[in-house]
């Protein structure tokens, strides 16, 4: 039987991690983590891990809508999954210092 996981966690006001997975039988089938931060009256996507496109990657994303892709290697995709949670809840103030560094640009 196959169970969605879908959660929002919110740092504070204006940052949240938004969390969405497919698991089945205790197995992670495919998952989207996501840090969105409430810049400029709008909710933006910093960084996602996910699993589209067939392989586990991380986008960062930019203010003029480029993104880089960066694939990441772990064994199993619970380990990717653990990893991108602890990853964005660890360092997600430096993801919004940078991400508005560059606006500033």
């Amino acid at each position: 039987m196959k169970k969605e996981i879908d959660f929002i966690y919110y740092f504070d006001l204006d940052n949240r991690l938004r969390v969405s997975a497919l698991k089945e039988k205790k197995e992670i089938q495919e998952f989207i983590v996501q840090y969105e931060a409430f810049i400029q009256k709008k909710w933006r996507s910093i960084v996602r891990y996910d699993t589209s496109h067939g392989f586990i990657h991380k986008d960062t994303m930019h203010p003029d809508q480029k993104q880089d892709k960066f694939p990441i290697f772990f064994m199993t995709y619970e380990v990717a999954f653990t990893y991108a949670i602890a990853d964005i809840k660890r360092f997600w103030q430096i993801y919004r210092d940078n991400y508005e560094k560059e606006i500033r640009k």
